[in-house]
């Protein structure tokens, strides 16, 4: 009876640690969102500066210290940071003011639209109040949401900046640190390992894959003459870290500015066009580089998306899936978490431990 007494309060003790834990992380986020932007960064950044390293030491024949291309890799990440925002902060500024003019447009055809229905149908008049709680213009505040909410934690780039330089020094005496503090389990060793491996792999790949997305989208949208090209292209390429809907999601304001600027034929192009990029990328690209994937199931992926975007905001919705990675770690680091991290896993992870279990027994 007891046991049961006990397994009900350490039950109840873990979920009142829970929300006590993510109700810090929100009041603390302002402080916490620059040291995951540095994180990720420092982690697309760690290859490039040991292979960096390496070339450097064959060119001076001698083995130099690691903050040289450290610091070659952080001016070389600033220099692009700094031309992007530079191309980009007048567009921001632009889209923003123009948003209100889109927004009471957008009004305009869906009240005509509505007002078709109703007498070409013959349609109860009823469909005009249900019109009312439809918004069209959302797609576009969601825009101006995500990209002045990434433009506000850039702010911080000082303190991005010298974060980086110290994670990046201070990754290649990880290996050794981990080594002497795992020693006593070598299960446990190749796990952060395995991660940060993994995170990397997988953070290099979708930046580049993002990266790729970013420019055909440039270039679709600038053919057909939409405003605004450039933003949309960085739209692409931010909002291809949301797995499964960051691509929809970029796709909704281009179209319907395509279809305020010029009509329905230009709306459906940049549909078809926005529809042939994410197939052939989204669906065959980065399948064949990826490989395996995340190892976390769809469902969580989406869920994942809706909560780290409501701990972090925007800034959230992008670092998803990593997040989602890095928790899934923690939970199968302790025996008595794992079977979350089964949960929260792909089903190619649960066969593995099934096929584990069964042999053992």
């Amino acid at each position: 009876m007891n046991h049961q007494g006990d397994k009900k309060s350490s039950a109840l003790l873990s979920f009142a640690a829970f929300i006590v834990v993510i109700y810090g992380l929100q009041m603390a986020k302002e402080l916490l969102i620059p040291f995951i932007i540095a994180s990720f960064l420092t982690l697309l950044a760690y290859r490039p500066m040991i292979w960096l390293q390496k070339k450097l030491d064959i060119f001076f024949q001698r083995n130099l210290p690691i903050f040289f291309p450290a610091l070659i890799i952080v001016f070389l990440m600033i220099l692009l940071l700094a031309i992007i925002g530079g191309i980009l902060g007048n567009s921001i500024g632009d889209f923003t003011a123009a948003l209100p003019g889109y927004q009471q447009r957008l009004e305009i055809m869906k009240e005509g639209l509505v007002e078709f229905a109703i007498i070409f149908f013959n349609l109860d008049k009823s469909l005009e109040s249900l019109s009312e709680m439809i918004d069209p213009g959302w797609a576009m505040e969601l825009v101006a949401l995500i990209l002045n909410s990434l433009k506000d934690a850039l702010t911080n780039a000082f303190l991005i900046i010298f974060t980086i330089v110290f994670m990046l020094l201070e990754a290649t005496s990880l290996s050794t640190k981990f080594k002497v503090a795992f020693s006593s389990n070598k299960d446990l060793l190749k796990r952060p390992q395995a991660f940060i491996e993994s995170l990397g792999r997988y953070l290099g790949i979708k930046t580049a894959v993002s990266a790729l997305t970013g420019l055909c989208t440039g270039i679709l949208t600038w053919f057909l003459g939409l405003d605004f090209p450039l933003l949309w292209a960085m739209l692409a390429f931010l909002l291809n870290y949301i797995p499964t809907i960051g691509s929809i999601i970029a796709a909704v304001p281009a179209i319907l500015l395509g279809l305020i600027q010029f009509g329905p034929g230009i709306a459906i192009a940049t549909a078809a066009g926005f529809g042939f990029i994410n197939i052939v990328i989204g669906s065959i690209i980065e399948p064949r580089l990826m490989g395996y994937g995340v190892g976390i199931s769809p469902l969580v992926v989406f869920i994942s998306l809706v909560f780290w975007g409501w701990v972090f905001g925007p800034v959230g919705m992008l670092f998803s899936v990593p997040l989602t990675m890095a928790l899934k770690l923690v939970f199968e680091s302790d025996i008595r978490t794992k079977w979350i991290a089964i949960l929260i896993g792909s089903e190619r992870d649960a066969s593995h431990e099934l096929e584990v279990h069964n042999d053992f027994k």
